[in-house]
Parts: structure tokens; C-alpha cells; sequence
């Protein structure tokens, strides 16, 4: 399987590029049970996404702590280097993006800000995946909407197209503000309903939307 990065600059793009994919009731993997996934990227060479509805406990404050990317842990002497973390980086959302590289993080995140290890992933939508964008949003001046991944989801050449046809998961167009939609819960249920879907229907569909 490609990496990430291999996905996201072939030019070979899938049907399935900025959708999502909603697991069906007879998902057999745990780890995807009840998971709205954005998809980036697909083609022959296979396709990689990430789940946007699986928060995790870590506060973005309680990472930038970890990483000490500020040095604050060993300061030098004489530093003036700041060390506060913006009141609109405290609550920046983590969440699991798959089991794939689970200890990476990536930033899905607006277009508004781009560096040059900035991967656009559709029209409105880029990913980073380096400490610059971190320190960015630590410092109030990242991209006005995002969200930070740890891991992503990947599918061999074929996988996830014999997994739609064995109606393990339904598609639709993916939504910016249902991606960015900080209601996790209600993520799934929401994606089902711009379908016209109903949970109580999902064992009669057959795969796409």
C-alpha cells in the first residue's frame, strides 16, 4: 500500500476523492463500528481517509506540553521565546483518524493557511502533517478551521471497492461542516440524514448512495 504522502500527490484521482464513507450495522471491524470517513484520496494504486467522528481525551494544550516544542521543559538561559498557548488553540480538537500510523498526527484543515508541506485534498480542504502548522494554531494564527488526526485509515488496490460492493459501507459527497461538525456523536446519524437515510434502514441498502 502507498504511503500517505504517495496517495495525495498521484494525479490519478478516484470516484471516491472528498466523500464519505458511513460504516453499514454489519461493519466486522471494531475499530470502524459507527465511523463517518472523509476519504482524501483513491485510485487503482488503493485509497486512504480518515475518521472524523472518534474524539480522543487529549487537549491540543496537554500535546503541545508533550511535544515541548517551545523547549519550555529545559527553557535557555536568558530566552524570551513565549510560551503561552492562544485561547482558541485550548480546545483545538484531537481526534482518531485511524489505526494505520496511529502515533502521526495530520491536521485536516481550511485553506486559509498553506506552507510548503501543505497537501490540498480537494478545492476547500488541505492536510499537514509538520510541527509548523502545530505551532501556528498554538500561537492563534493556523488555519480558521482544522482538525488534528492521530493515524488515518488506508485500503490496499481493490479493498475498498470489494468492501462497498460487499455492503460494508455506504458513500455520499462529504460536507466541510459536517468534517468539522465538533458534535461527534450526532456525526453519523447526520451524514446518514443529508442521504435521506435512516439508521433503521441501512440492512435494506445495497452499498452506494
Amino acid at each position: 500500500m502507498l504511503g500517505i504522502e504517495d496517495h495525495l500527490t498521484r494525479k490519478d484521482r478516484g470516484c471516491l476523492d472528498g466523500h464519505f464513507l458511513v460504516a453499514m450495522p454489519g461493519m466486522e471491524d471494531e475499530r470502524f463500528e459507527r465511523t463517518v470517513i472523509f476519504v482524501c484520496a483513491h485510485s487503482d494504486n488503493g485509497a486512504m481517509g480518515f475518521i472524523v467522528n472518534r474524539p480522543q481525551p487529549l487537549r491540543f494544550e496537554e500535546l503541545m506540553e508533550n511535544l515541548d516544542l517551545d523547549g519550555r521543559k529545559q527553557p535557555r538561559e536568558g530566552s524570551t521565546r513565549k510560551t503561552g498557548i492562544s485561547e482558541c488553540a485550548r480546545d483545538f480538537p484531537i481526534q482518531l483518524g485511524g489505526p494505520v500510523d496511529a502515533g502521526r498526527g495530520f491536521v485536516l484543515h481550511s485553506d486559509d493557511y498553506m506552507t510548503q508541506s501543505t497537501m490540498p485534498v480537494n478545492d476547500d480542504l488541505c492536510l499537514t502533517a509538520t510541527v509548523d502548522i502545530l505551532r501556528a494554531i498554538k500561537d492563534g494564527c493556523g488555519p480558521r478551521r482544522g482538525i488534528m488526526l492521530l493515524g488515518y485509515a488506508g485500503w490496499a488496490p481493490g479493498q475498498l471497492e470489494n468492501e462497498i460492493f460487499a455492503n460494508t459501507w455506504l458513500s455520499c459527497p462529504a460536507s466541510d461542516d459536517i468534517v468539522f461538525d465538533p458534535d461527534h456523536i450526532g456525526k453519523y446519524d447526520r451524514v446518514l440524514a443529508s442521504m435521506g437515510i435512516s439508521p433503521a434502514m441501512l440492512s435494506t441498502e445495497t452499498g452506494h448512495a
